[in-house]
């Protein structure tokens, strides 16, 4: 297995923690809705971040590490796609206020790093100990590939189990106080919607974990890489959120991009389970030495082109609709 620098690993851990609690404390003293030239820039300081901490992978442990924590990264950004329609679907049910919705989303995310943190040693700990756990990773994300496809990802219109539980069992208010999660109405203290709110985006982003986390592993063993790539991936969903907006909805095509990708870490997971293994049932237990195994260039460049065509095609799509849309609108203003 990979092992790092204990140096970088440990300066890396703090750095990251050190920029999280700057982001929050900037959220916290400045709570607004943010523009989308704000949001272009807070974007882009994270992608930025992003390179530079992989230029300094690369300086400290070399090009292979620093070649997984990119092909994760961008995995993890791309999967991550799927928790922005969550967002979005989740302010618009509970009635998040616009102006708390960055402060909503910043501690939601810190909540899913945190599962996502302890998701990430069991799933470490079951291949150092279990290596036919790549198998099951593996057909797993073949399978939520085939999901994507076919429109069968989780029922966005029903709310989790965990939630359903809480409003049956404690006094939820229907209005929000900013931030607050529990006043007092007519006499009696209620946790107000912010509390099953933050439950619920934690919770799901748990669920979307179940897809990510395998796919990254598929990537490197690296405990350490598949939480970082997270962390990058993760800090600038916030501000992506509020870039694109609506326009999510109408990139249609990138579930085709996110699916090529699951399939193609789910065969490249099976691929390096078989590669140089045995299998008892088959031949006679002789060690598998067909198998190929694919490297980290040859994944970075799947997952680049697959959502760069997906995000292309769909991008093409939408200007030719705003085109029809606009001939219409002329023609029945001359009419």
């Amino acid at each position: 297995m990979l092992e790092l620098p204990p140096v970088f690993e440990v300066g890396s851990l703090i750095a990251i923690v050190a920029i999280l609690l700057a982001d929050l404390l900037v959220v916290a003293r400045r709570p607004h809705v943010p523009t989308l030239k704000e949001s272009g820039l807070w974007v882009g300081l994270y992608v930025g971040l992003a390179l530079l901490f992989a230029v300094a992978m690369f300086v400290f442990a070399g090009g292979e590490p620093a070649g997984q924590f990119l092909a994760g990264w961008l995995t993890e950004y791309s999967l991550s796609i799927d928790n922005l329609f969550v967002f979005v679907i989740l302010m618009a049910r509970f009635s998040v206020p616009k102006a708390i919705q960055q402060e909503v989303l910043m501690l939601g995310i810190i909540i899913a790093l945190v599962l996502r943190g302890v998701f990430i040693l069991l799933g470490a700990r079951l291949i150092e100990d279990f290596s036919w756990i790549f198998y099951l990773f593996g057909a797993w994300l073949v399978w939520t590939a085939i999901q994507q496809l076919r429109g069968e990802d989780d029922d966005d219109d029903k709310d989790s189990l965990i939630v359903r539980l809480l409003r049956r069992r404690i006094r939820i208010t229907d209005t929000y106080d900013g931030m607050k999660f529990r006043i007092v109405q007519d006499g009696a203290r209620h946790f107000t919607p912010l509390l099953v709110v933050l439950i619920a985006i934690g919770t799901t982003d748990l669920l979307f974990a179940l897809d990510s986390i395998p796919a990254i592993f598929g990537i490197t063993e690296s405990a350490f890489i598949v939480f970082t790539a997270n962390v990058f991936a993760l800090m600038g969903l916030r501000q992506l959120y509020f870039l694109l907006g609506g326009l999510l909805e109408r990139l249609v095509y990138l579930k085709y991009g996110i699916a090529a990708i699951l399939a193609f870490i789910g065969v490249k997971l099976v691929l390096h389970a078989l590669h140089g293994n045995e299998l008892p049932f088959i031949n006679g237990g002789e060690h598998v030495e067909w198998a190929p195994e694919i490297g980290t260039g040859v994944s970075l460049l799947v997952i680049v082109v697959a959502m760069g065509v997906a995000t292309g095609a769909s991008l093409l799509r939408m200007r030719r609709e705003d085109e029809s849309h606009d001939e219409v609108s002329r023609d029945a203003g001359t009419a």
